[in-house]
């Protein structure tokens, strides 16, 4: 592995865990994270995200008995040997794109306990030098790629940990964990803000901001030391806010940067589907076909 300074990250830890149950019937036998987004499985587009902004290597959070998302990212010889006799070179390299972006272990949840606990999971797995690690929740596919390379570089300027939000209508903020922030008096930057605190799934009346959580963060390895000393909350869940809130009043030092572009929710149907027309018209396959279909469709 590559040399390593106090800001970066070399491993980015995806929680796959899920049930993905508002997708039944269709992740019955197929888990939600390898879902494809028009031609590309969620849990690839996210890796592909992480492996851009430096991250060497992926932890996947599973569950027992899901396997097939850390299989995905394994070489089929016998596949790719295939494709190449038959000269499906375009399928060829599409098949080698998701083993060759990073190195990907794995980690099984025993148990369904929370955001905070699949993220503890993880630490054992880290090297001694690593003093911060990325977390992308494949739910949210925020688009372009590059906010944590924006991430890393608040982190560069100002320690600690970081985080990305984004701004939401205010009917929305109760389905959300909103920060409470302010402004940073040394930057020019309106998009860096100092947070506070944070509540989760506020009422419209009692939010702090309409600045929510959007799926990405860039934590400081003293994130592991606070999951160990904040209470289980209901379910016996740890939630990773109440840890992120307990480093902030012992001083520790948490940013957001407020993603100004596309973001879309995989977690259900309604904002996968959304995700995949938006990919699909940029697609250079499909998108010139789909985009006059849809003008078409929408007039009739």
């Amino acid at each position: 592995m590559g040399e390593l300074d106090s800001t970066g990250f070399r491993t980015a830890v995806v929680p796959a865990a899920g049930m993905g149950t508002r997708f039944l019937p269709a992740t019955k036998t197929v888990p939600k994270e390898l879902l494809p987004v028009v031609d590309t499985p969620g849990i690839e587009l996210v890796a592909g995200e992480a492996a851009e902004s430096g991250a060497e290597r992926l932890i996947i959070v599973t569950a027992p008995g899901k396997d097939g998302v850390v299989a995905h990212f394994v070489e089929d010889l016998v596949l790719e040997n295939n494709l190449a006799a038959r000269g499906k070179h375009t399928l060829l390299a599409k098949v080698r794109r998701a083993p060759g972006l990073l190195a990907v272990e794995s980690v099984v949840q025993q148990q369904p306990l929370g955001l905070g606990h699949a993220v503890g999971c993880a630490e054992a797995l880290l090297g001694d030098d690593e003093d911060a690690i990325a977390v992308l929740l494949p739910d949210d596919l925020v688009l372009p790629n590059g906010v944590l390379d924006v991430m890393s570089r608040v982190r560069a300027k100002r320690g600690g940990t970081v985080l990305c939000a984004i701004d939401v209508p205010k009917e929305e903020v109760s389905a959300y964990g909103v920060f409470d922030v302010e402004a940073v008096p040394d930057t020019a930057n309106p998009n860096v803000l100092r947070v506070k605190g944070m509540v989760e799934k506020p009422k419209l009346q009692d939010a702090p901001s309409t600045l929510a959580a959007a799926g990405r963060y860039l934590l400081d390895r003293a994130i592991f030391d606070a999951l160990r000393r904040i209470r289980p909350g209901a379910g016996g869940e740890l939630q990773l806010t109440d840890a992120i809130a307990l480093l902030i009043a012992e001083g520790h030092p948490v940013h957001v940067v407020v993603h100004r572009g596309p973001r879309h929710d995989l977690g259900n149907p309604g904002g996968f589907l959304r995700a995949s027309v938006d990919l699909a018209l940029s697609h250079p396959e499909y998108g010139t076909d789909l985009r006059a279909w849809l003008e078409q469709r929408v007039k009739g």
